[in-house]
């Protein structure tokens, strides 16, 4: 997961999305919420039909587990057909200085591939893209002809949603938009770096269309066990923190996920 550039963009809008890996909502923060509490909950049967394909649209290798690695778990032990789509290999998490820059490439999907034999997914369809990290919105037409080759219409599509903040993440969940409408496959939104810089009380989240799908402590440690498969993510980096600090794991090990639909 490539990091947003801390300058603050021109941009209002945008501004209003802005990541700082530093300062971020706690998770106590949106446990203190009772509208997610309070979220229609899911029933797996009717979030993917019996007869679809589950497509989960990763910008980064770690974005499927963060966001669907519950539902990817839940899925496989149905033996439920399932693909995830590397959109790229992350490879631009770490700064060129970094000991780890030059094996990001091949670190990050076989993280990838760790964290998805722990969810029980080990035999899932990967698809890579291979659309240069933090490059995705510049080659999202290449991006689009791509998946229109992979895409069925009766897929169901989950891609990061539209507002999540990153621009990767924004890019993808435009293009899936555009293909729901085009192809006719079914769009489902997954918030991630959503959860750290909106506010529960703030506006930003559709809470109209937000559901809840929720999973059994079995399922919720497999995904606890899935997490930990991104060494490079979560460890230090030298002297510099994790890309992914303890409280932004916080949001993505609670017992549910949750979708925008």
């Amino acid at each position: 997961m490539l990091i947003v550039n801390p300058t603050p963009p021109a941009n209002a809008a945008v501004h209003a999305r802005h990541i700082d890996i530093t300062h971020g909502t706690a998770e106590e923060v949106w446990q203190s919420c009772q509208r997610l509490h309070a979220l229609p909950e899911l029933e797996l049967c009717h979030l993917v039909p019996a007869r679809s394909r589950a497509v989960i649209l990763a910008p980064h290798p770690d974005d499927e587990t963060l966001g669907c690695g519950g539902l990817i778990a839940q899925l496989a032990g149905m033996m439920r057909e399932i693909a995830v789509v590397a959109v790229s290999d992350g490879e631009r998490s770490h700064p060129e200085s970094s000991a780890l820059a030059s094996r990001l490439p091949l670190l990050r999907p076989a993280e990838s591939m760790a964290a998805l034999e722990c969810l029980g997914a080990g035999q899932a369809q990967i698809l890579r893209a291979r659309i240069p990290d933090g490059q995705i919105r510049q080659h999202r037409l290449e991006l689009k002809a791509w998946l229109i080759a992979q895409l069925r219409h009766t897929d169901i599509v989950f891609a990061p949603w539209r507002l999540d903040g990153h621009p990767d993440h924004e890019t993808v969940g435009e293009v899936a938009a555009e293909l729901e409408h085009e192809l006719g496959c079914k769009l489902v939104e997954v918030p991630i770096w959503g959860w750290h810089w909106a506010q529960p009380l703030g506006g930003e989240f559709p809470w109209g269309r937000a559901r809840k799908l929720a999973f059994d402590a079995e399922t919720g440690m497999m995904k606890r066990r899935a997490l930990r498969c991104y060494h490079s993510q979560i460890g230090r980096d030298g002297e510099r923190d994790p890309v992914l600090p303890a409280g932004v794991l916080a949001h993505f090990v609670r017992p549910y996920e949750v979708f925008f639909l």
